[in-house]
C-alpha cells in the first residue's frame, strides 16, 4: 500500500500532464485530501502513513482527460463553504467572490436581493449568509443549476429561494409585488470566437450555456437583465454584473442606454476590470 506522500506525487505527476507545476500540486492536494479524507496537517506531519484511495486509477484517468478537479471531488471552495457542483453546473471562480464582497458591502440589512444565472446557487448563498437580514432569491434557466443550487441552499443558506426562469425573457412576473434593492448576475459572456483561449477543463467538461454567446450579440444576457431590472429595481437599487474584460466600453454605454447612472467599474485581484455595478436613474422609471 502507497503512502500518502507517495500518493500525493503520483497525482502531481499525472497532473502536470495537464497543468503548470504550480496548479498541479494544487490539485493533487485537493484530490487527496478529499479522496483520502484526511486534513492537510496529516499530510505534513504523518505524511508516510500508508493510505488507500480504491479508485485512484480512475481518478489518473479523470485528471488526463482535463476533467476539472472541482468536478472530481464534487467541492468548490467559494466565500468560506464548501459547495456542491458538478457537471451541468460553472464551477465558482474567485473573482466572483470579490463582486459578492463589493455587493455584501455595499447591501443594506433588510435588503432584497435577486441572484440572476444562479448557477451553483454561489452568489445568492454567500449574500444571505453575508448580509443575514436581507431576503435573497435566486434564478436559473437550468434545473441541472438550480438542483444543485437547491442543495448548496439547503446547507448553507436555507432562506434563499430558488426559482426557474429565463434571463431572456420578462422574468419580472417571476416576482410580482416584490421590488429588489439589489440585482446581481454572473451571465454568459464569453464571445464564441474566444473559445480557442479556454483550456480543455473548461470547453470540454463545464456547461456551454453558462459561459458562452454568439460574437454578433455579447451583451445580450446584460441588456436583457438590465431592461427587466429596471423596471424591478427600487429607486435606488443597484444592478452588480460580473463582465468580461474586453468589453467593459461597451458595458458602460449600453447601461447608460438603458438608464442606468452612477456606473462604477472595478478590477478583480489580477487588475482586470470585472465588476460593474450600477445604479437605476429615476429620470428613465
Amino acid at each position: 500500500m502507497a503512502t500518502r506522500r507517495e500518493i500525493f506525487l503520483s497525482l502531481v505527476a499525472v497532473a502536470s500532464e495537464c497543468y503548470p507545476d504550480v496548479e498541479a500540486r494544487q490539485i493533487a492536494e485537493m484530490i487527496l485530501l478529499a479522496k483520502g479524507g484526511i486534513s492537510r496537517n496529516d499530510l505534513l506531519i504523518e505524511p508516510n502513513v500508508e493510505l488507500e484511495i480504491p479508485d485512484l486509477e480512475t481518478v489518473f484517468n479523470e485528471l488526463r482527460s482535463w476533467r476539472p478537479v472541482q468536478y472530481i471531488v464534487g467541492k468548490a471552495d467559494f466565500a468560506d463553504m464548501e459547495l456542491t457542483v458538478r457537471e451541468g453546473v460553472l464551477i465558482p471562480r474567485p473573482e466572483t467572490e470579490e463582486l459578492v464582497d463589493w455587493v455584501a458591502r455595499e447591501a443594506k440589512e433588510g435588503a432584497h436581493i435577486l441572484d440572476v444565472c444562479t448557477g451553483s446557487g454561489c452568489i445568492a448563498i454567500a449574500l444571505k449568509r453575508m448580509v443575514p437580514r436581507s431576503e435573497v432569491w435566486a434564478m436559473d434557466i437550468s434545473e441541472d443549476a438550480l438542483a444543485i443550487a437547491r442543495e448548496n441552499g439547503a446547507e448553507y443558506a436555507p432562506d434563499v429561494r430558488f426559482v426557474e426562469g429565463d434571463a431572456l425573457a420578462d422574468f419580472s412576473t417571476h416576482f410580482e409585488g416584490v421590488a429588489f434593492d439589489v440585482i446581481v448576475s454572473n451571465p454568459p459572456y464569453i464571445p464564441d470566437s474566444d473559445r480557442a483561449l479556454m483550456r480543455p477543463n473548461v470547453l470540454e467538461h463545464e456547461p456551454d450555456l453558462a459561459l458562452f454567446v454568439e460574437d454578433s450579440d455579447p451583451l445580450i444576457f446584460y441588456r436583457a437583465i438590465a431592461q427587466t431590472g429596471r423596471k424591478m429595481l427600487k429607486p435606488d437599487g443597484c444592478l452588480y454584473f460580473e463582465i468580461y474584460e474586453s468589453l467593459v466600453e461597451e458595458m458602460v454605454a449600453m447601461l447608460e442606454r438603458e438608464g442606468y447612472a452612477d456606473i462604477v467599474v472595478r478590477e478583480d485581484f489580477r487588475g482586470k476590470p470585472r465588476m460593474i455595478c450600477a445604479r437605476v436613474s429615476s429620470i428613465a422609471r
